[in-house]
C-alpha cells in the first residue's frame, strides 16, 4: 500500500516539475493580486489592507491548486493510466491518497512560496504562527484536493472538469473573507459566508500570521478537520465504485 501510494505521489511531482510554466503561471495570479489589488487598496483606502489580504491571498493559491489537481484523474482516463491503475493489485484508498497527497506537496509548496513573498510586499507576520499555518495549509489543501477527487471520478472531460470546478470554487473564494471582513456584511450574506469551509481556512491562516480573526482557532481547525473528513470518505467511495 505504501509503496503504492509513494509511486502515485512521485508520478505528480514528477509532472509538476517537468512543466516549469505550470509552477510560474500558478504564482502569477497571487503575486498579480498582491501587487495590483492590495497596494492599490492600501494606499487609496485601508492602509493595512494588504496584511488583511495576505492570508487570503495564500489560501486562494491552495485552493485553486489543490482543486484543479483532480484534473489528473481524466487526463488519466484519457490515456488509459487510470485503467493500469486499477486493474493493478493495490487498493482504491491508495489510489485516493496518492493522488491527494500530490495535488497536496503541490499546492503547499506553491503557498510556501508566497507567503515568502510576504518580505517583499513587506509584509508584517507573526513568526510564531508560520508552523501552525502550515498546518492549516495542509488541512485547507487535503481538503480540496479531494473535493476536486471528487468530481474527477464523476466526469469524462478535462474541459468540463474545469468549467464545473470554477463555478463551484469561485463563489467559495469570494464568500470567505479573503478580500473583506465577515464581521461588517448583511445577515443573509453572512450565513453563506459562514457555511463556506473555505471561510475557516482562510480564518485560519489570518489568525495565524497576522493575529486577526472572526472565528477562534479551534472552530476553525474543527471545521477544516470535518471538511476533510467528509471530502476524502466521498473521494475514496466514488473511487471505488469507478469501473476499471
Amino acid at each position: 500500500m505504501l509503496v503504492a501510494i509513494y509511486t502515485l505521489w512521485l508520478r505528480e511531482m514528477k509532472h509538476y516539475f517537468r512543466a516549469r510554466s505550470r509552477f510560474l503561471g500558478s504564482l502569477a495570479t497571487p503575486i498579480f493580486w498582491l501587487a495590483f489589488v492590495g497596494i492599490g487598496l492600501s494606499s487609496a483606502f485601508y492602509p493595512r489592507y494588504l496584511d488583511f489580504m495576505f492570508p487570503g491571498i495564500i489560501g486562494m493559491t491552495i485552493l485553486f491548486t489543490s482543486t484543479f489537481s483532480g484534473v489528473s484523474v481524466l487526463w488519466d482516463k484519457q490515456f488509459g493510466f487510470m485503467k493500469e491503475i486499477f486493474v493493478a493489485p493495490i487498493s482504491r484508498v491508495s489510489i485516493v491518497l496518492g493522488k491527494m497527497l500530490g495535488g497536496v506537496s503541490i499546492a503547499m509548496l506553491q503557498g510556501i512560496c508566497i507567503l515568502l513573498f510576504s518580505k517583499i510586499f513587506g509584509i508584517k507576520i507573526l513568526l510564531q504562527g508560520v508552523i501552525p499555518s502550515l498546518f492549516i495549509m495542509f488541512l485547507i489543501s487535503a481538503s480540496y484536493v479531494c473535493f476536486g477527487l471528487i468530481f474527477a471520478a464523476r466526469m469524462e472531460d478535462p474541459h468540463g472538469f474545469q468549467i464545473v470546478v470554477n463555478f463551484l470554487i469561485m463563489p467559495m473564494f469570494f464568500l470567505s473573507g479573503a478580500l473583506f471582513p465577515i464581521t461588517k456584511i448583511p445577515t443573509w450574506l453572512k450565513l453563506l459566508v459562514c457555511i463556506n469551509p473555505f471561510t475557516y481556512g482562510v480564518d485560519a491562516l489570518r489568525l495565524c500570521l497576522i493575529g486577526e480573526g472572526a472565528f477562534s482557532l479551534a472552530k476553525d481547525v474543527l471545521a477544516l478537520l470535518i471538511f476533510f473528513i467528509l471530502t476524502l470518505s466521498l473521494a475514496t467511495y466514488l473511487f471505488r465504485e469507478m469501473e476499471a
